[in-house]
């Protein structure tokens, strides 16, 4: 929750009462402003507002986290990789393709995780260290959780393989006594070192029998009078038998052999005279008390779970995880500890609880992606078809839309949410309908890229209002340019026509048009509206003019007037620009565009309605306006000679 900057208008929560405080609020897309007004008496005895803030509340703080970044933005990519190929792929290779996506999802939450640890060593601010710390052990229970549905869901390894990928989960993710191991093994000699044993343990428990062997030859180099009971040991720690070469069958056969071996072992005596040795052989064995006995070094339940497995149930079957999950976690705990939301999360997972999974990550996870990823990738798997929810959508399509949601209210990240709008076939298209509307368009910039979304999805509503409010916003920064080319982008005729009209008056306040460079290569658009097609002509009338193309100019100019496509106001303007051309050496206009001419003048003078519109536009000239009166007759004088001069020169054109 965090102290707004402002306070915008609140509502009172109905109910509250006035006398004494007040709770407000404002909705907002993805937030709520929330303040308390607590109230007091004036020295009038009138209530008076006391000292209050705003708060906002966001449904989704993670968003605004700027090292999350990295985790919204790159697996936005692996997201949409997945959406393009799913219908590509069958068989065999489709799964593999799903395993593939699944662990991209996971180095990209590595990768966040690490940057995260990065970050919270480099940082003197106890406030920001913690933060940062409380988000790597997030990030490192989400990819706790995700690896384990990777294994028994995407992947679903049978019986046998099931196990390697439980300790090859073990661990990549138990990693609270890395230190220990390097402490040991960078030590002079590793043999003497106070923790060895406690090393060698750790790499029995979790079935690194290479890396322990590696260690007891040390030991035994050290010691020769251990000498034999290494040799035995070592032995059966290499002909432990492990692998995805041999069958099921196969593997049960070796491993009850080898089983009846450790316990011979133990019954004879032979690691009687050394106690870690002999607490080795019994963990070899399945000894669950032995084990047990190691609780610091296993560290968590689903530890122990692999490890009991390990030495007890090496060919266990997905659908028995559930019984030997419980018993370990009963066993570990006891009675004096409850389990944790992770612990909850995992056992719904080895009970094979999908949607369980889904709920409890939902309520105990701070932000809504993992959820969102997990199932659509689970979704392509095939294992959530049969589930809809009661309110029409599926499971995946409602996690998706409230994650994307929560992307809409970022600045930046909204353009991630669009696609995976895009990708929810049911409710996606209006979500983001409702969403892009909600976007504030600071910048044309912006607003260049919500249009050009909405163009591409044929969005036809929402490229209308976009262009209709960057109209206005340019309009009221007096930009005309951009607010015409916005008005056209929006096809509004009455917007184009009202921006048109502002061309105009200031063309008459100011004597030259700003924006040529639009108004010049308006095109087809000009004929949006009859007054932006007047814009347009008139502008090309000047463009002629400038040139000294005086005939084409002098049609194009009677043409405007004759055809009404000039408001009438413009009147005057047009037949103050005739003037240079009545002045010209050279007859521009015939007798009878002479006489149209003086009939335009005539009306503008007796106030006639125009005749296109149907409306009456008297636009009477004001008599006591001596300028205008001055043009008139400066009019009606040039006329007049340019009809003599017109007549003189068709006469004598005739006569000769």
């Amino acid at each position: 929750m965090e102290e707004a900057d402002t306070e915008p208008p609140l509502v009172v929560v109905p109910g509250a009462d006035p006398a004494s405080r007040q709770l407000c609020f404002e909705w907002g897309p993805a937030e709520v402003l929330v303040c308390e007004t607590r109230f007091g008496r004036g020295g009038g005895g009138d209530a008076a507002p006391g000292s209050s803030r705003v708060f906002v509340v966001r449904r989704d703080q993670d968003i605004y986290i700027q090292t999350l970044r990295k985790l919204f933005n790159e697996s936005h990519g692996v997201f949409i990789g997945l959406q393009r190929c799913e219908e590509e792929l069958a068989g065999k290779s489709r799964k593999a393709h799903l395993v593939q996506v699944s662990k991209n999802y996971r180095s990209v939450i590595r990768a966040c995780m690490e940057d995260m640890h990065r970050a919270a060593a480099a940082t003197r601010d106890p406030a920001l260290h913690s933060q940062y710390s409380t988000q790597v052990s997030i990030l490192s229970a989400m990819e706790l959780i995700w690896n384990l549905c990777e294994i028994l869901f995407v992947e679903a390894a049978a019986a046998g393989p099931l196990l390697l990928r439980l300790l090859d989960w073990i661990r990549l993710h138990v990693c609270d006594v890395d230190s220990m191991v390097r402490e040991v093994l960078s030590s002079e000699n590793p043999s003497k070192h106070k923790l060895f044993w406690n090393v060698v343990d750790v790499f029995v428990l979790q079935g690194r029998m290479d890396e322990a062997r590696h260690l007891l030859s040390k030991e035994a180099s050290a010691n020769p009078t251990s000498m034999s009971m290494y040799k035995v040991l070592d032995d059966l720690m290499m002909k432990m038998p492990l692998g995805n070469t041999q069958t099921l069958t196969e593997l049960e056969l070796k491993w009850q052999h080898w089983h009846e071996e450790c316990q011979r072992y133990l019954r004879d005596g032979t690691f009687a005279s050394n106690p870690h040795m002999e607490s080795i052989c019994k963990i070899l064995a399945g000894d669950e008390n032995a084990m047990l006995e190691k609780k610091e070094l296993l560290t968590t339940w689903y530890h122990f779970l692999v490890t009991r497995l390990l030495y007890s149930h090496p060919t266990v079957k997905p659908m028995e995880l559930h019984f030997y999950a419980q018993s370990s976690m009963d066993l570990f705990l006891g009675e004096e500890s409850s389990p944790e939301p992770l612990d909850t999360i995992l056992m719904a997972a080895f009970e094979f609880e999908l949607h369980q999974v889904i709920k409890e990550c939902s309520i105990a996870l701070s932000n809504w992606w993992f959820v969102a990823h997990l199932t659509d990738l689970l979704d392509h798997c095939k294992l959530l078809q049969s589930h809809n929810l009661y309110f029409g959508s599926n499971m995946r399509e409602f996690l998706l839309l409230e994650y994307a949601s929560g992307l809409f209210s970022h600045h930046s990240l909204w353009q991630l949410g669009v696609d995976y709008f895009d990708h929810c076939r049911e409710y996606g298209r209006v979500y983001l309908e409702l969403h892009i509307e909600r976007i504030p368009l600071n910048t044309e910039q912006k607003a260049l890229k919500v249009l050009r979304i909405c163009e591409q999805r044929h969005m036809h509503e929402q490229v209308r209002s976009i262009c209709k409010i960057m109209a206005m916003k340019a309009l009221r920064n007096n930009r005309l340019g951009s607010a015409l080319s916005w008005s056209i982008r929006a096809k509004d005729a009455a917007f184009a026509t009202l921006i048109s009209d502002r061309f105009l008056k200031d063309y008459c306040e100011r004597g030259c048009f700003s924006d040529l460079d639009l108004i010049d290569n308006l095109g087809p658009s000009m004929l949006l509206s009859d007054r932006l097609t007047f814009l347009g002509k008139y502008r090309e009338f000047h463009r002629l003019y400038g040139e000294k193309r005086f005939s084409e100019a002098a049609k194009l100019l009677l043409m405007l007037m004759t055809a009404h496509i000039a408001p009438c106001s413009f009147w005057m303007t047009l037949l103050t620009d005739a003037l240079p051309l009545l002045e010209q050496k050279e007859v521009i206009f015939s007798a009878e565009q002479t006489y149209e001419l003086m009939q335009c003048l005539e009306d503008l003078t007796a106030g006639k309605p125009d005749k296109k519109e149907g409306e009456p536009q008297l636009l009477r000239l004001m008599c006591d306006d001596d300028v205008e009166t001055t043009k008139v007759e400066m009019l009606r004088l040039a006329l007049a000679r340019n009809l003599a001069r017109v007549i003189v020169k068709e006469g004598t054109l005739e006569g000769s």
